[in-house]
């Protein structure tokens, strides 16, 4: 294993995160506050740059701050099971305007695919979809992984290819594999493990929670070759194990 195992870019996991999320904590200007915030839970769909876009109503109190500043936030947190500020989250910055008519019904289907209860909605006159130009992104991957991500990086980079079917690599590994865990991380990371638990995988590698000597501890183990697939990440361990 190299001393530094690979991991993915902060403009990498950032927009993993919002690819995996669906619902937001977003921040606008108020139109009877002025310069106060006002927070709103809110779903969002994304276009291809990964900048979100949002079905709103006109009565909603964000779209009457909207309308008058169109400066706004929103905040992305993952739904993992680790303590709320170890866990993984991006707040991003832009201004959010009506969708022009040009791209509204690429909007419109790529939200629905998201969110298809509000094929409904979208039917109703009150109702408009809105996008976010992002200015700036910020993103918190846990304890010591911060930073700012420019737009153009956030909206070059690529959502992890292994993303929708990492939860259930996951649980395969530790429901089926946990003695490989195990091994993994004993001589792949050098650990003298009595437990060894899989909490995240993506293309370039995975993450251990191993307890060893009765502590917990964190261990990142990179794959030899990136894998780009289900079939892929199964033959490379198979092979790290043997």
């Amino acid at each position: 294993m190299s001393e530094t195992p690979p991991t993915l870019s902060m403009a990498e996991q950032a927009r993993t995160l919002v690819y995996q999320c669906s619902m937001g904590s977003l921040s606008t200007l108020s139109a009877k506050h002025p310069d106060w915030p006002f927070g709103s839970v809110i779903p969002y769909g994304l276009d291809a740059q990964g900048q979100p876009t949002f079905l709103i109503s006109a009565m909603a109190m964000h779209t009457q701050n909207l309308q008058r500043d169109a400066r706004a936030s929103l905040l992305v947190t993952s739904d993992g099971d680790h303590a709320p500020l170890a866990t993984a989250r991006l707040t991003l910055m832009g201004t959010v305007a009506p969708v022009p008519g040009e791209v509204l019904e690429q909007v419109r289907s790529t939200y629905v695919l998201r969110h298809p209860e509000a094929a409904m909605w979208a039917e109703f006159s009150d109702f408009a979809f809105y996008g976010m130009a992002i200015t700036d992104t910020y993103y918190v991957g846990g304890f010591g992984v911060m930073g700012w991500v420019t737009a153009q990086d956030y909206m070059r980079a690529e959502v992890d290819p292994l993303v929708d079917i990492a939860a259930s690599v996951a649980t395969h590994m530790n429901e089926d594999h946990a003695e490989s865990l195990v091994l993994l991380a004993r001589h792949a990371g050098g650990l003298p493990a009595q437990e060894a638990t899989l909490t995240a995988v993506d293309h370039l590698g995975f993450d251990l929670r191993v307890v060893a000597n009765g502590e917990s501890d964190h261990l990142r183990i990179g794959f030899p070759q990136p894998a780009r697939d289900a079939q892929a990440v199964r033959s490379i361990l198979t092979d790290m194990v043997r």
